[in-house]
This record gives structure tokens, sequence and C-alpha cells, in this order.
């Protein structure tokens, strides 16, 4: 029997970035994200030539391929296409055998999802298109504030005063924002009401797919501490979050790749 090592690839092609993995024997070896920019192609080749830089591999040593998100039809690589939220249940199977639900923030829409003892969608929402529910707002609210994005989850749990924002709808939410900082709400403390406001509508979703513990934050939302708390408040439970939730789906891909 060989004991050559055999290498697959995940590549998750979004909406704000591209994502690849590569694993062997089931362990995350290595990952590269770039923001996308719109361009697919080059930006798929570019976390692809990433990924086998860091582990010293050629592409013909890569045994299988698995592309997913919004842009997987515009991959210039032989690989099988699945669909994300099927990518990220497995990728969340792998990480945390317990998970039973999904929650995926990315930068356009949210995303929940049930999820069988084997790591298979069971059910399946996805918020409508406000980007109350989405990084998209995070992202508004952080410009406005000049505050840099990975800086949100650190400052929002300073707060001591969160901010009631009195609309779900992001571009009135945005107005409000302005009009709080001119009443002189501490940024902290508008960045907690955000999160609040985030949560209770992330919150009614999962509701309404009747979810289970354990729960688990993916997505550029799980990068940000005061919004998975936030969650898990909200929800009256705690949330797990993977060491780096953008690269779930990827990591899914891979594994999947890996079964092929």
């Amino acid at each position: 029997m060989s004991n050559e090592k055999r290498y697959y690839a995940g590549l998750d092609m979004g909406s704000v970035s591209i994502k690849a993995v590569l694993v062997c024997d089931s362990k995350m070896i290595a990952s590269s994200l770039i923001p996308s920019g719109g361009h697919y192609k080059s930006g798929a080749t570019k976390v692809i030539d990433d990924i086998l830089a860091q582990a010293g591999i050629s592409m013909d040593q890569v045994s299988g391929m698995v592309v997913t998100g919004l842009g997987a039809e515009s991959t210039p690589f032989p690989a099988r296409q699945v669909s994300d939220i099927s990518c990220q249940a497995k990728g969340c199977h792998a990480l945390f055998p317990f998970a039973r639900t999904i929650i995926d923030i990315g930068g356009q829409f949210t995303k929940a999802a049930k999820i069988t003892p084997g790591g298979r969608i069971a059910d399946f929402l996805m918020s409508e298109k406000c980007a109350t529910g989405s990084g998209r707002f995070l992202q508004v609210i952080a410009r406005i504030l000049h505050v840099p994005l990975d800086e949100i989850g650190p400052l929002s749990m300073q707060s001591e005063n969160p901010v009631e924002f009195s609309t779900n709808c992001a571009v009135f939410a945005e107005s409000e924002t302005i009009s709080r900082i001119a009443e002189g709400a501490k940024p902290a403390d508008i960045l907690a009401g955000v999160h609040k406001a985030m949560a209770s509508k992330v919150s009614m979703l999962v509701k309404r797919l009747k979810y289970e513990p354990e729960v688990v934050l993916t997505g550029g939302g799980g990068e940000d501490e005061g919004l998975a708390g936030a969650i898990g408040k909200a929800l009256r439970l705690p949330i797990s979050v993977p060491e780096k939730p953008r690269l779930t789906a990827a990591y899914g891909a891979a594994c999947l790749a890996a079964e092929d």
C-alpha cells in the first residue's frame, strides 16, 4: 500500500472574498483569503497558487478539488461544484461534530441551516435582501464611525449603554447612526446597538428554522466577537465559532473533495 500523501483543495468564490484551503489527512495544512473585487478567475488562481506554495507542492499533486460560492462557475480549474451551504455543513461538522445549526453571516446575506448528525443539510433558510442581517451593515456603520472592521468587536464590548435602534432597515439605521453621533453617543454604544439589532434579525431567522444546539457561527460575522455575543444572548445559548470562520466553506469543500 502506498504511503504517499494525498492533497485535496477547496475553493470558495464568494461575493466579498475568495478563499482556498488545502487538506491532507483531513487536516487544514494551508489556506489563503483575498478580496474578490469581482475578478474571480485571477483571484482563484492567486489563492490556489498561494496554498500550493505554502505546502510546497504542485497542482498535479492535488488529487481533487471542489469549488463553491457565487463565482463557482468562473473557476479556471477542473472541479466539482457544490452549494456553499452544503460545504459549510461539511466544514462545520468536521470542526464541531455535535453541531446541529449553522449561522453563516456573509457580505450580502445571512444563511441559517439545520444539519444532521452526519453533517448533511436537513433544512435551510436565507435572509431577505436587506443589509441589516448581513456583514454589509457592519461595513456601512464602520465607515460612518471611521472604525476598522477588525476593531468593531472589541470596541463594542466596551459599551456601557448600547444605543437602541428604532428601525430594522439598514438605510434608516444609517441615518439614525449619524443622528446618534450628533447627539454625542459613543462609538462603542452605537456598535453594541448595531450588534443587538443584527442579532434580533438573525435570531428571528434561526427561530423560524426551529434551531437546535450546538450552534456554530461562520462567515465574516464570526470574526466579530461582539456580534457573536449578541446572537448568543438573543438565542440564550453559547455560540461556537471556528478559529477561521471565513474558511469553513472552503474547508468543507476540500473535505468533500477528499470523500470523492
